[in-house]
Order: C-alpha cells, then structure tokens, then sequence
C-alpha cells in the first residue's frame, strides 16, 4: 500500500488556456467562441445523441447555453481550436482536490475536429497538465452505448473500470456509464507514446500519420 501520510490537498485552478503544436484551449467565452462553435457543429440529434443538452437549434440558443458553462467553475469548459477555427468544447470537472483526481468530460467536438491530430492532442493536453499539478487520477466516463467514446478513451490510453449500470437517465432514456481511469504511475509511459505520436515526424505532407498511437 502507498504511503501518503505527506498527501496534501492540492491547490488547484483551471488554467486559462492550454497551447500546442496543432491545437489550443481557453476557457470558454461566449463572445470569443460561441458564434463560431455554434457554426462548427450540427443541428442533428444524432451528433448530440449521447450528450445531455443539444442540439441548439439556433446561436441565440446555443448563446444562452454558453453564458452558463463559461461561468461554470466545475465544469470548468474549454473551448477547442483545431486547424479549421473553434470546433469542440471539453471540460475538466469533478475537480476532487482533497483526493487527487480529476475528471475529463462534456467532450462535444465537431465533425471537423473529430478524428485529427489537434483533437487528440487537446486532450493530452489536458490529462497533462492535470498530472503536472499534482492529482494522482485522471477520468472519463461515458455512455457505455457510446462505441467511439470509449474507442477514444482507449486509444489514450485510459483503463476501463467498471460499468455503472442504471448510472443515469439523459433525455429520458437510461444511461449505463463505462467508467475509465489513468492514474499517475501510469502516465510517464502514456505521455511518452502520445509525444511519439504527435512527433512532427510521425506525419506525412498530407498530413496522414505513419505509426498508429500505441500505449
């Protein structure tokens, strides 16, 4: 068993922005982000079908949505910027300083920013600065329906927990919840593999990469 008998509680707040080669965060802001993250995103249930708000049918609406997440402090929101402008919104939530873990959620990004080189880095670029101050456990949790959100937890390297089954209920259907983790020990190896991946190096002219993500 691990000694933590000098654990302290940690001292955290979310950092305003996160910046890297192909991609950026900032918190959420509904005049700098909105208009454009609206734009980004489709109007069909379906692409909002395992989310618990959406679609918003028009930008005032959206607008209205935004004002309450950008003064959100847990969910702290963040507005995603890949190669195509402002397409994705992710969070980090459940932020349990007292016990050092810390949750990475309401991840809605557009089909633009969906599958590219900047989206996977955003999320890196989350998981690691949430190490770096400190928590020992990073989350994700999704609809345990939601095939392509647990692929990407997966991929990154996340471990899959345990399903809650009859976790929730969400648009008046019911929500079984995969739960997934990676934790600090964990990470130096992960971090490695993610760097190797968003390595220059390991993409062609096009764009396309060479070598898979491995964990």
């Amino acid at each position: 068993m691990s000694d933590l008998s000098d654990w302290r509680a940690l001292a955290y707040a979310p950092p305003p922005a996160m910046v890297g080669q192909h991609s950026q965060l900032e918190r959420l802001s509904v005049g700098d982000h909105a208009a454009a993250l609206h734009a980004s995103n489709p109007l069909t249930d379906d692409h909002w079908a395992f989310m618990p708000y959406g679609p918003f049918p028009d930008l005032q609406v959206y607008r209205l949505w935004a004002e309450g997440a950008a003064a959100s402090e847990d969910p702290a929101y963040y507005a995603v910027r890949g190669g195509q402008g402002w397409g994705g919104v992710a969070s980090l939530m459940r932020i349990d300083r007292a016990h050092g873990v810390i949750e990475i959620g309401h991840i809605a990004f557009s089909p633009g920013l969906q599958r590219t080189t900047a989206a996977t880095e955003a999320i890196h670029l989350m998981i690691d600065q949430a190490f770096a101050a400190g928590f020992r456990r990073v989350e994700w949790k999704c609809n345990a329906a939601n095939a392509a959100s647990r692929h990407a937890a997966e991929r990154l390297g996340f471990v899959h927990e345990g399903t809650f089954r009859q976790h929730m209920v969400v648009k008046g259907a019911n929500r079984d919840t995969a739960w997934y983790a990676i934790l600090d020990g964990d990470w130096p190896r992960l971090r490695a593999a993610h760097r190797a991946w968003l390595a220059p190096s390991n993409f062609e002219a096009d764009g396309r990469q060479r070598t898979p993500l491995r964990v």
